[in-house]
């Protein structure tokens, strides 16, 4: 195995850690060779039981037991779904699917200290990796990130750097950092995607070893889309399943460069007018897999939708009602649902996943905010 040169395709061993190559340009795993269900660890309850499909060896894992989460069936719009329950992770979010197998990796190298940016839910996740495999870690974050997102990412010992502007400031930041520290950047040191394929791995699996038809989420750089293209590639190549689900990503309307890219019919940066969104998780201005998220999101048939503001705090609301409460990030993947609903474009008798990726005890505040919660008196 190897990492891939995006740009010039050369190809580097995995032995010396990379985020990019000699060329610049990031960096990507060549395929892997997946897994069949008899490869599969039933006794492990988490996602290291794929640890035959994971490139890491499991025995040095840094791992808190995250990953297979609950597929809670229930009904949305008037379809039946699933609703994956991703938020159920060890930080809140799943951005740990992708961070046990990266810090694992990136120990298994000798790396001692680490830098990441993130608007909050990855920073918090690699900090709390980090500290549970004795590694250090500096985490850049806009000024405007929330604050209970700061403090678990400080508390579980990391060094946070508070950056003002947007979110591409803080990448910008952390690029010029990278000559002093290794970043590992989840958007761009691979084996983050190598982790988050694994969603592609419990849903197989939960589903009675068949793949869904559609699976609907988030998106700001796109890691989920990599790790389900990545997970159900290897099970089509391992004739596990049959055919690819449907891939759906949505972005907050306010901040959409791949629905941008997607409407245009291009696989390259369009930029695009952007103003602050509730859906901080996914503010992403200037992503950087553009093609490698794209791309499979138009073979299987799915589509980027984008979504108002005003539909993000609706689907809030509506899936706090469910039980389900989580922070506005997932809500904008429900919003974007109903809209494929309403258009027929996802429909009753299918088998549909809604991915939800952050827990709402994050972003309490604003969440008692944008529904008009207050307490009442004794």
């Amino acid at each position: 195995m190897h990492y891939v040169d995006s740009i010039t395709g050369a190809t580097y061993p995995l032995a010396e850690p990379r985020w990019r190559g000699d060329s610049g340009g990031h960096v990507n795993l060549g395929p892997a060779p997946g897994l069949k269900r008899g490869d599969i660890d039933g006794s492990v309850n988490s996602l290291w039981r794929y640890r035959k499909a994971l490139l890491v060896d499991a025995g040095s894992a840094v791992t808190m037991g995250e990953g297979w989460t609950p597929l809670v069936g229930a009904q949305w719009d008037g379809v039946d779904l699933g609703f994956k329950l991703d938020f159920m992770m060890p930080s809140g979010s799943f951005k740990d699917r992708g961070m046990t197998v990266m810090v694992s990796y990136l120990k298994s190298c000798s790396v001692t200290k680490v830098l990441e940016d993130s608007s909050g839910n990855a920073g918090a996740s690699i900090s709390a990796y980090c500290a549970r495999g004795g590694m250090r870690c500096r985490v850049l974050v806009p000024e405007s990130a929330s604050y209970p997102k700061i403090a678990q990412i400080a508390a579980c010992g990391a060094e946070v750097v508070t950056v003002k502007g947007s979110r591409q400031d803080v990448a910008d930041a952390a690029l010029a950092m990278s000559r002093e520290i290794f970043y590992a950047s989840h958007n761009l040191q691979p084996f983050f995607a190598e982790g988050t394929k694994t969603l592609a791995y419990e849903l197989w699996e939960q589903l009675g070893f068949r793949a869904p038809d559609s699976v609907v989420m988030p998106v700001g750089y796109g890691a989920n889309v990599l790790g389900c293209d990545r997970g159900f590639s290897e099970l089509l190549r391992n004739g596990e399943i049959r055919r690819m689900p449907r891939l759906y990503g949505v972005q907050a309307a306010n901040c959409a460069p791949f629905f941008a890219a997607f409407r245009a019919g291009v696989e390259h940066f369009t930029p695009v007018p952007v103003i602050p969104t509730v859906a901080e998780g996914i503010a992403s201005s200037k992503p950087t897999r553009m093609r490698e998220v794209l791309a499979p999101v138009r073979a299987s048939g799915g589509e980027i939708v984008a979504v108002t503001e005003d539909e993000i705090v609706r689907a809030l609301a509506a899936l706090a009602k469910k039980g389900f409460y989580v922070e506005p990030t997932s809500a904008a993947a429900a919003a974007g649902l109903s809209q494929l609903i309403a258009r027929g474009v996802i429909r009753q008798g299918e088998t549909t996943v809604l991915v939800l990726t952050g827990t709402g005890l994050k972003a309490s505040e604003t969440i008692g905010r944008l529904l008009g919660l207050g307490v009442r008196p004794q």
